[in-house]
């Protein structure tokens, strides 16, 4: 085959049977899978046969190549549940010596054949096409997690702690660690049209030793039929015991890569098509989808130089919680113009876009080169912006700036219903370190609250203690009037009022606020702090929590969750007033005790503290603020965390894991 510069070439590979595999098991089988490297990264990995030595794989896939120099290192391996893998044997296949359109069939160590076809293709229009075809998904799989039955006992007690690891190509899941009833919700991607297989390992969880693996089964997903739920009992392979599931297979619509000339909201069917589709006369039609996003990637400038010859391979990597998409690359550039349009299903407003820029590497992973985070709430439709390039953490700019125009289309009812169910997690791939930094941050934060709750507190205990004749005076004909005069429709009242107050006041007079002096704590200080006095500690900051995410909700952070608790206020007002407590204490409880019976698999869920995980900390807000530069002049943008995690499921997260690992030291 010729090498032109200007060439790209595709290679389909084609991974049919192996013959005669090595035993690598005590059973005299193997469980083989096959790992295809380019350039020292792995771009193809099969899916594992069980026990044969004889596996039939019968898998295709294709790869978009600049140059044919590098060859196809092929391995074998010998899949090893919680322990690293055998290696059964390898081969090298040089490209340069394939003829276009034919088939060969190597030979690996007398063990294995593979299918290749190598042909040519300049850079065209269906090169682009192969490309994002490889990236978007055909339709989401969701999966609840409810329950596991007669599972195998690991522990001296006779008990286990089993959590649950999935894997459906390159995504991974993993449940959290209860006695079997799991009771969660996540979606994976669907990128073949024909399903997939859906891998489910059952673990015991060990502290201080590796964890004991419980039993396997894979869910064929080709054989569920689409757009209905399935209540799916999984026996364990190799073990006894049942995986409670229920699997949804929805399409995904509105997930798209484009060039510029074919965007779908500048085209006005089509938007008017959109808009109709996200009415409110449409509210209670499939909730998850909330809207659209459309991400327009124009150009950066500026951009970091990562290689030695003083430039950069940069593309660009877009990702709104578990969706992602990206760019071609533009090589040798440090002022690349990608001019695409990504199109994006909106599952949650308060999501945070993502859009990172890294460079090519052909021999090691991908250099970071930037990064910046858009709240979808702070997007002002239609408006071309250039972003000033971030680092990792989202605390300080890096080189280089990016353009992008953004819209949002939603709907407003199914946004506000969805504030109040679970957040979307990302894929669990390894546990978070604390941060201790972000810790002592959020102690301060408790502090100054602490520290205002008391003030108030001793201003009322003067007035009991007569301090000021007058002031006591004072107080005890309010509270006389008070309590003679309230009623619990008061309490949403107050509220509300609060909410008014701040709105009409506090954000419109323009006044600076004072910053509260943080009490410092040294690094040293932590250091000296004992097991148990932090475990104390951390435990303290949890009682004040609530409070924090009222206040956050109360000072207008975010306008759109502001604007829903008056709704809400507004609604607990008007019920509290016109109906009897009685009939709704009653109505309450009766939804409470029929829930179970209506539906049995139903995940639970606290509405108040979903609602107040969308509020994002001062941390977040000082942290994940955009800087964006319009005609030069660069001003803070969209306040709002990076990361779709609120500020409380981060701080639960955060006080669990300092207490797993404490537990874990003792």
């Amino acid at each position: 085959i010729s090498i032109h510069s200007s060439g790209m070439y595709k290679l389909e590979i084609e991974l049919k049977r192996g013959h005669n595999l090595a035993v690598r098991d005590r059973g005299g089988s193997s469980d083989p899978y096959v790992k295809f490297k380019l350039a020292g990264k792995e771009v193809f990995r099969s899916k594992t046969i069980h026990k044969n030595l004889n596996p039939v794989w019968d898998e295709k896939t294709t790869l978009i190549l600049d140059c044919l120099s590098e060859p196809l290192y092929v391995k074998v391996f010998d899949y090893d549940f919680g322990l690293q893998d055998d290696f059964m044997g390898s081969a090298y296949l040089y490209l340069e010596s394939l003829e276009q359109q034919r088939c060969v069939s190597p030979l690996i160590n007398a063990t294995d054949w593979f299918h290749l076809c190598v042909s040519s293709y300049s850079r065209s229009l269906r090169l682009s096409e192969l490309h994002r075809k490889s990236q978007l998904w055909r339709g989401i799989v969701s999966i609840a997690l409810i329950e596991g039955r007669n599972l195998i006992p690991m522990d001296p007690n006779g008990l286990s702690d089993p959590y649950v690891k999935f894997r459906l190509g390159p995504q991974k899941y993993r449940s959290k660690t209860l006695s079997p009833q799991w009771r969660e919700q996540f979606d994976l991607h669907l990128y073949e049209e024909t399903g997939g297989v859906l891998e489910i390992t059952v673990w015991d969880r060990d502290t201080g030793r590796r964890d004991d693996f419980i039993g396997r089964c894979q869910l064929d997903l080709s054989t569920l039929a689409k757009e209905q739920t399935h209540h799916l009992e999984l026996p364990l392979e190799e073990s006894r015991g049942f995986v409670v599931l229920l699997v949804t297979l929805t399409a995904s619509a509105h997930v798209s890569i484009a060039d510029l000339s074919v965007t779908p909201l500048d085209d006005p069917q089509e938007r008017a098509e959109i808009l109709k589709r996200y009415r409110v006369m449409k509210s209670l039609s499939n909730l998850k989808d909330v809207g659209i996003v459309q991400v327009k990637v124009m150009r950066a400038e500026g951009l970091m130089a990562a290689d030695v010859n003083g430039k950069s391979d940069p593309f660009c990597v877009l990702e709104l919680n578990n969706d992602r998409l990206q760019t071609h690359t533009v090589y040798k550039n440090l002022n690349p113009e990608w001019n695409k349009v990504f199109t994006f299903n909106v599952k949650d407003i308060h999501s945070v876009l993502e859009v990172t820029v890294f460079d090519e590497d052909r021999d090691r992973s991908a250099d970071f080169l930037g990064k910046v985070a858009i709240p979808l709430l702070h997007i002002r439709n239609g408006e071309q912006k250039s972003y000033v390039l971030k680092n990792k953490e989202l605390t300080g700019p890096t080189k280089g700036v990016i353009y992008l125009e953004i819209d949002v289309i939603y709907n407003t009812v199914k946004a506000a219903l969805r504030t109040v169910v679970p957040a979307e997690q990302k894929y669990i791939e390894e546990e978070p370190k604390v941060s201790k930094q972000l810790l002592q941050q959020n102690f301060n934060r408790v502090k100054r609250c602490i520290m205002v709750l008391i003030s108030y507190g001793t201003y009322i205990n003067s007035c009991f203690e007569w301090e000021s004749a007058q002031r006591s005076i004072i107080s005890f004909v309010l509270f006389v009037v008070v309590v003679w005069n309230f009623e619990l429709y008061m309490l949403p009242l107050g509220l509300l009022l609060l909410l008014v107050w701040n709105y009409f006041f506090s954000s419109s007079s323009g006044v600076t606020r004072r910053e509260d002096k943080e009490v410092r704590i040294t690094e040293n200080t932590f250091t000296k702090i004992s097991h148990v006095q932090l475990h104390e500690t951390i435990s303290k900051l949890t009682e004040s929590c609530v409070l924090l995410f009222l206040c956050s909700t109360f000072n207008w952070t975010v306008p759109f969750l502001s604007w829903l608790a008056i709704t809400a206020l507004c609604s607990a007002t008007v019920l509290l007033y016109l109906i009897p407590l009685r009939y709704l204490v009653l109505a309450w409880g009766v939804n409470k005790f029929t829930k179970k019976l209506r539906d049995p698999y139903m995940i639970d869920n606290n509405e108040l503290l979903d609602f107040l995980s969308r509020v994002p900390s001062d941390v977040q807000v000082v942290r994940d603020s955009s800087r964006v530069c319009n005609t030069g002049r660069k001003t803070r943008s969209s306040l709002k965390p990076p990361e779709h995690v609120g500020y409380l499921r981060f701080k639960f997260w955060m006080i669990t894991s300092v207490c797993s690992k404490l537990d874990h030291n003792n």
